[in-house]
């Protein structure tokens, strides 16, 4: 019984196309804006520098409080 192998050719490897910086830099700045508001809602809006009054973002970010290691009570 006879098998046929398949034999590799020479190929031009594909590259992915190359973003510029000026792509990336806006959604770079947007997200890192981004997570910073949540950061410091998670790990900070609570007392004397609370932006919103109330115990509703506390309750809301509550266990990710407690995920991430910050002391909420």
């Amino acid at each position: 019984m006879a098998q046929t192998v398949a034999q590799p050719t020479a190929t031009n490897p594909v590259l992915p196309a190359a973003l510029p910086l000026k792509a990336i830099a806006p959604w770079a700045a947007f997200f890192g804006i981004l997570m910073l508001v949540l950061l410091y809602f998670v790990g900070a809006e609570q007392g004397a520098t609370a932006v919103v009054s109330g115990e509703s973002v506390h309750e809301w970010v509550h266990d990710a409080r407690h995920l991430l290691g910050f002391p909420c009570h």
